[in-house]
């Protein structure tokens, strides 16, 4: 009997049932994304994950000054934020249609482990994910375009985007719910990604939106992110009330997502459909 098979067995059962789920959250979402993804290489993913989200950057930096609709630094930050939904919207709807895809859905549910550390194992790399490009997208807005921002607004920061990046994930995750339903989840993913560039107010003020596009922005991730975020680069301090209404919509989605996994989990097997493309 090996140590760590030990050190379990004399753990309280709490303790135990909590650091089993930690592992498959862990070491479960991360063997996912290798499998899963595979055939991604550094070229691939420096030009898919890093250089997109740039020349988006760059791309609505400049249409702004053109425009003049507002200043750099509400492009430079809105931007920052919202560039992490290309690892997270993406992936997260990936992380569920391609086990579909490949045909091992079912092998996955017919894991007698509890269903949300599960899929919440494989939306945590896409966080991690979605950390660095918008580290990486900041890092070159302040180095090639001139943002300036306080050393003591930097923590906070750190927690904006990880809170943006957190509920982008449970987003995602709730659209790949939707694979186990629909054939061309791509389709999802791109109307979503483009809902989030227009609606969360990273590149157009939310002022000049129709009241019914705000309403719907307020209840996406990373609207309040954005705002945050704005906010600690310009001295204001960390906005507590953004970062509670960020982190609690992320957990809406996080509970939209293992409710719907489970009502077409629960639909498939009575119509043994699970890997039906």
């Amino acid at each position: 009997m090996s140590a760590h098979t030990t050190d379990a067995a004399f753990m309280p059962g709490p303790y135990r049932k909590a650091a089993s789920a930690l592992r498959l959250v862990v070491v479960g979402g991360g063997l996912s994304y290798r499998a899963l993804f595979n055939w991604t290489t550094p070229p691939m993913f420096i030009g898919t994950l890093l250089v997109g989200p740039l020349l988006q950057l760059l791309f609505f930096v400049f249409l702004g000054r053109e425009l003049d609709v507002a200043d750099d630094r509400f492009y430079l930050l809105g931007n920052a934020v919202v560039s992490a939904s290309t690892a997270c919207v993406y992936g997260g709807t990936m992380a569920i249609a391609n086990e579909r895809r490949y045909g091992t859905l079912g092998a996955v549910l017919l894991s007698p482990r509890n269903r949300a550390p599960l899929w919440f194992g494989r939306a945590l790399p896409y966080v991690l994910n979605g950390l660095v490009i918008s580290v990486f997208t900041l890092a070159v807005a302040c180095l090639l375009l001139g943002l300036r921002i306080p050393v003591g607004a930097l923590p906070g920061l750190a927690a904006v985007l990880l809170a943006a990046a957190a509920g982008c994930s449970a987003f995602g995750l709730a659209l790949g719910a939707l694979g186990l339903r629909f054939r061309d989840v791509f389709l999802i993913s791109n109307v979503a990604s483009s809902g989030l560039l227009l609606l969360t107010g990273a590149n157009v003020p939310r002022a000049y939106l129709p009241e019914w596009m705000r309403a719907v922005g307020d209840v996406l991730p990373m609207t309040h992110a954005a705002d945050a975020a704005r906010e600690l680069s310009a001295g204001g301090g960390l906005d507590g009330r953004a970062i509670a209404a960020e982190l609690l919509t992320g957990a809406g989605y996080a509970v939209l997502a293992v409710v719907l996994l489970t009502v077409f989990e629960r639909g498939s097997r009575r119509r043994a459909t699970l890997d039906v493309m």
